[in-house]
């Protein structure tokens, strides 16, 4: 199968706290490296013909600004935690000056999460300015934002399940701790995965440095970025030097291009 060429934006790599973390002075939250300035953590996919962003953080806002982004088609959400949708309300503009309904796509236990959160988009009788939306329902079966056809991929964060998606050779994953047997074999083949790493201790529902860096090997994926990073792992510049050359930790506004 054909996929388009995709270029890839991190527009945010932090944890939910984000880095700096309000009221902290550690080494990390006070690094002048700008690789260590982390929003929340969420992409922005790009084909030939279709934009559309995965989650809406509380960052989204100055996410949007500081790309530069002038339009997106649509929003597809990994799960219902605040710091991967609480930005939804701020895609007005996008639907103020296209005049057309964002496209959002969400499973069901997302879609019960954002219809609770954002009442106001889809009551029946709408007070002026609210977000224009359309609502998909998805599940485990591929589909298709414009020409770009996501794969998804059951993640489990402790006990909540996750999607993360497979865009022809590219593979993003966050918010996880365990990954089945069955769901592996969807990421086998990529050539670029994205992988949550949180910390050095052990969490509750987020993979380690460790147990991430032992799941990119377990798939042998060629190129591997870790995301979703808290100021506990420790300095951008530190880590990547302790890692192998082909494993990075990714940062604010890193991109990836993908070809055919």
């Amino acid at each position: 199968m054909n996929h388009p060429p995709l270029h890839i934006t991190f527009l945010g790599t932090g944890t939910s706290s984000g880095v700096p973390m309000i009221g902290c002075d550690c080494e990390v939250c006070i690094s002048t490296d700008k690789k260590d300035n982390r929003l929340r953590s969420s992409i922005m996919v790009k084909s030939p013909t279709t934009t559309f962003v995965i989650d809406t953080t509380p960052d989204f806002r100055y996410q949007m600004l500081r790309t530069e982004t002038k339009h997106i088609d649509a929003v597809v959400f990994t799960h219902p935690h605040k710091d991967h949708m609480a930005g939804l309300d701020d895609i007005r503009p996008f639907y103020y000056f296209s005049q057309k309904p964002m496209e959002l796509y969400a499973n069901t236990l997302t879609e019960e999460a954002l219809r609770r959160d954002f009442y106001y988009a889809f009551s029946e009788n709408k007070y002026p300015g609210v977000p224009e939306i359309n609502l998909n329902t998805i599940d485990e079966t591929p589909f298709y934002v414009g020409d770009v056809l996501l794969t998804p991929i059951l993640v489990w964060h402790l006990k909540m399940p996750v999607l993360g998606f497979r865009m022809g050779n590219f593979t993003y994953i966050t918010d996880a701790n365990r990954i089945d047997d069955k769901e592996k074999e969807k990421i086998i083949g990529s050539e670029v995965l994205v992988l949550n790493a949180l910390r050095n201790e052990k969490h509750i529902s987020h993979f380690t440095l460790d147990e991430a860096m032992q799941l990119a090997t377990e798939l042998k994926v060629p190129k591997v970025y870790f995301t979703h990073i808290s100021h506990q792992l420790g300095k951008h510049e530190a880590i990547n030097k302790m890692l192998p050359p082909h494993i990075r930790l990714a940062y604010d506004g890193l991109t990836i291009d993908m070809h055919i």
